[in-house]
């Protein structure tokens, strides 16, 4: 079988998780085609440099500079539409060049095709909306129904059991769709079930790992720096940059890379006595197969609610400083 996988290019966790599902695809001797744009098809190339590739319609959004992102969003959804459609009528030319058998898309709204089976990857069955918006979560919601409701299959990636859910309301909304075949297929991490060869690595008290869309992520690497600058603490802060040059930075107690293999950056987490990161789902379904999220400090993203949710769902889950335990009660909103 010939098998497409292309995730959204928004920060790097759509492309991450995806990973465990391509070596599993080739595992059962699959061909598998990578597609994408930007630095998620450039880490997913990485990962798997001998596959080969398809560049798809490329998406550039940045976030604002304030704490609100609503607006900035309402102005990029005539680019988002228009994306959506560069990316199906793209798909429509590249099937009609070849037989591709299964298209696999991580978020990626426009990759649907009767000419293949096409499967759509999300957590997001419940789309949050800040505080003043909140009315509008429902239209939201159906209107990324709309979207994934032309797809063959629905995979989430969580467990279908709210008790056991690692994304709560996220992927456990309180209305369903009854013509969306949702398969829940227990999280997604590039960490698990591997037989990763550690690298030997220096520890380090605080590893940052940073993601997401510019300029927020700049902006927690200067405070990061900022904060640490006048400490006696040992800082690597791992810019998640995977197109620039791998080079060391060294400023007195902290050091800066643009991204590391995931063997060293296994052993840098395991090693540290304290993780930053975004409170991303994909970030969180790593350090969740690390058994990290216990020593983790998350920062959502300002005005990002889906991060700003899943960083107090889990501040709440955490009852100890080395393990998180998902409770059996949802976390009022």
């Amino acid at each position: 079988m010939k098998i497409l996988v292309a995730p959204l290019n928004w920060g790097l966790g759509h492309a991450s998780r995806c990973i465990p599902l391509i070596h599993r695809f080739l595992d059962e001797g699959h061909e598998v085609i990578l597609g994408g744009d930007g630095d998620s098809l450039t880490l997913l190339r990485r990962h798997f440099p001998s596959l080969r590739y398809v560049c798809l319609a490329p998406l550039q959004l940045r976030y604002s500079r304030r704490s609100r992102q609503v607006w900035p969003m309402l102005r990029a959804l005539p680019r988002l539409i228009a994306w959506a459609v560069k990316d199906h009528l793209m798909l429509r030319a590249l099937l009609h060049e070849e037989r591709i058998d299964r298209v696999v898309s991580d978020n990626r709204f426009g990759l649907y095709n009767r000419s293949a089976e096409c499967i759509y990857i999300t957590h997001q069955l419940h789309i949050f909306l800040p505080k003043g918006w909140r009315w509008a979560e429902g239209i939201a919601s159906r209107l990324h129904a709309h979207i994934y409701a032309r797809y063959d299959k629905v995979l989430v990636p969580d467990y279908e059991d709210f008790h056991h859910s690692m994304a709560g309301e996220l992927s456990h909304p309180t209305f369903t769709f009854d013509h969306s075949p949702f398969t829940f297929i227990g999280p997604l991490s590039r960490f698990a079930n591997t037989n990763l060869s550690l690298q030997s690595t220096p520890p380090y008290d605080v590893v940052a790992v940073l993601s997401g869309l510019e300029p927020q992520r700049t902006m927690l690497e200067q405070d990061l720096r900022k904060r640490f600058a006048d400490t006696q603490e040992k800082v690597l802060i791992i810019q998640g940059l995977v197109g620039r040059p791998n080079t060391r930075i060294r400023q007195a107690n902290i050091t800066i890379v643009p991204s590391m293999s995931d063997s060293e950056l296994v052993a840098a987490l395991l090693n540290a006595k304290r993780i930053i990161a975004r409170s991303g789902y994909s970030t969180i379904m790593d350090l969740h197969a690390l058994d990290l999220l216990g020593r983790t400090e998350m920062i959502p993203t300002p005005g990002q609610p889906e991060q700003e949710y899943l960083a107090e769902f889990y501040r709440k889950c955490c009852t100890d400083k080395k393990k998180a335990v998902i409770l059996q009660s949802k976390i009022e909103r």
